[in-house]
């Protein structure tokens, strides 16, 4: 859970359909002044509350910052659908603002990003290359594309104009499977706030599904993002409608295989990685997941982001 070494910002933003709309900034410094810092974004159903992610970063001299973009976590409001968008490029008034706030004091910007966050991400660097504005993407598990059967998928295509307007939730089911590898209610070992990240996770509606098939076409059609990525996936999917044991090592919301397949969309520069046993949200696998996780991002920054003075 977070706890008080953060600062908490909340940042107004025009209103959408819903009305109000706000945004919400947290973030720990390292104490002395450093001039690099990491921006990170949550998945669907999701809200920042890994603080051993942040810790990682500030034992390495980076401020760390991370956004709950409008309607999910501590920027959710009392009139509005949880998560519920028109586009992804929604999301991109709250992060032009934290990335204002940010490079004020930084001179170096990494974004990491999980799941949702890792399709929004990259679709906002293209928008901005050539500003330098951030200098490297960290993508944990993308949702690059959907984890359907593909009548699915290309039903989901053919329907994009009538789910456009559609507000109402679509009768997909629920899931507890990937919640319950997560919480330490359940087989995981993490504690968070089951009001704002159920063990079933959202609703989803038609208004968000076009949204993200939008985009995941937009990334499929490619990308020219101007700076480092490093996209992490885990070694194994599987898809399960209940638990079993072999969904602690593994990605039960999307397949790896795809994020694999559409990273080199992304632009000229583009590491992966697959991770061993890891879960969807790799930082919240099994330790020697996440030790590998760190270690490869560690890899990766003292490559490509070596920071002052290297």
């Amino acid at each position: 859970m977070v706890s008080s070494m953060y600062e908490i910002t909340v940042l107004p933003l025009p209103d959408d359909f819903e009305g109000e709309v706000v945004a919400t900034l947290v973030s720990r410094r390292v104490g002395a002044g450093s001039r690099r810092a990491v921006l990170y974004l949550h998945g669907f159903t999701d809200y920042f509350f890994q603080d051993h992610l942040a810790e990682h970063y500030v034992q390495r001299g980076i401020d760390f910052y991370a956004l709950d973009l409008r309607k999910y976590g501590r920027s959710l409001l009392p009139h509005q659908t949880r998560g519920l968008i028109r586009s992804v490029t929604d999301y991109f008034p709250e992060i032009d603002e934290a990335v204002r706030i940010i490079r004020r004091d930084h001179d170096e910007l990494t974004i990491n990003a999980h799941s949702t966050g890792g399709l929004i991400a990259p679709l906002w660097a293209d928008r901005v290359r050539g500003r330098g504005l951030v200098q490297g993407l960290v993508l944990n598990s993308p949702f690059f594309d959907l984890n359907v059967p593909t009548p699915l998928r290309l039903a989901a295509d053919l329907l994009k104009t009538p789910l456009s307007y559609t507000r109402r939730a679509l009768p997909l089911g629920v899931s507890t499977v990937y919640g319950r590898t997560l919480h330490r209610s359940e087989q995981g070992e993490w504690d968070y706030d089951l009001e704002l990240k159920p063990l079933g996770g959202f609703s989803v509606h038609g208004m968000w599904l076009a949204a993200i098939r939008r985009a995941q076409r937009r990334l499929h059609a490619g990308l020219a993002v101007d700076v480092p990525v490093l996209v992490l996936a885990s070694s194994a999917g599987l898809r399960v409608r209940d638990f079993v044991p072999e969904a602690l090592s593994a990605d039960v919301v999307l397949d790896p295989r795809q994020i694999a397949r559409w990273s080199t969309a992304l632009g000229p520069h583009v590491t992966c990685v697959r991770i061993t046993d890891g879960l969807h949200d790799l930082v919240l696998s099994a330790e020697p997941a996440r030790k590998q996780v760190f270690a490869e991002l560690d890899r990766w920054m003292n490559a490509y982001l070596p920071g002052e003075g290297a």
